[in-house]
């Protein structure tokens, strides 16, 4: 049975939660990879950022939609959302644009449980974490690989 270590690609781009939005992008186009792992000085995850997270910033901004009766102002949409939106396209660190909630694998990992784990959360790529640290990730392009072997 494969396992991660035996698909996973080890020369693995990444940058780090105080990597410039732009300079993102420049690494985007330059690497032809459509998301990279996040990581501390010594190689911790701290998330996971997309060519989506990047793209996202331009989208339009949704104003919510707001009732006011008398003094008072009362919205109808999640006041909350409308902040995390505004924060999300002002963003001009990878931090405040990737996510922090990460399916990731050992290396041990059945490449099937891989290919579930993408499947049920809705991921192309996951980092194959050892001791802490990033050491690989598997990509959809990498279980599609597999299928030859």
């Amino acid at each position: 049975m494969l396992t991660a270590k035996d698909i996973m690609t080890t020369s693995v781009h990444s940058v780090s939660a105080d990597t410039e939005v732009d300079e993102l992008a420049r690494l985007f186009s330059e690497t032809n990879v459509n998301a990279m792992p996040v990581v501390d000085s010594e190689g911790r995850l701290e998330g996971v950022v997309t060519e989506t997270d990047l793209v996202e910033q331009d989208k339009p901004l949704h104003i919510p939609t707001v009732v006011s009766i008398f003094d008072w102002v009362f919205y109808l949409e999640s006041e909350k959302n409308f902040r995390d939106e505004v924060k999300r396209i002002t963003a001009r660190k990878v931090g405040d644009i990737c996510s922090r909630e990460v399916a990731t694998c050992s290396p041990d990992t059945p490449v099937n449980e891989i290919a579930g784990l993408m499947v049920d959360r809705a991921t192309h790529l996951v980092p194959v974490v050892e001791n802490g640290k990033v050491v690989g990730v598997v990509a959809r392009l990498d279980i599609i690989r597999s299928m030859r072997q």
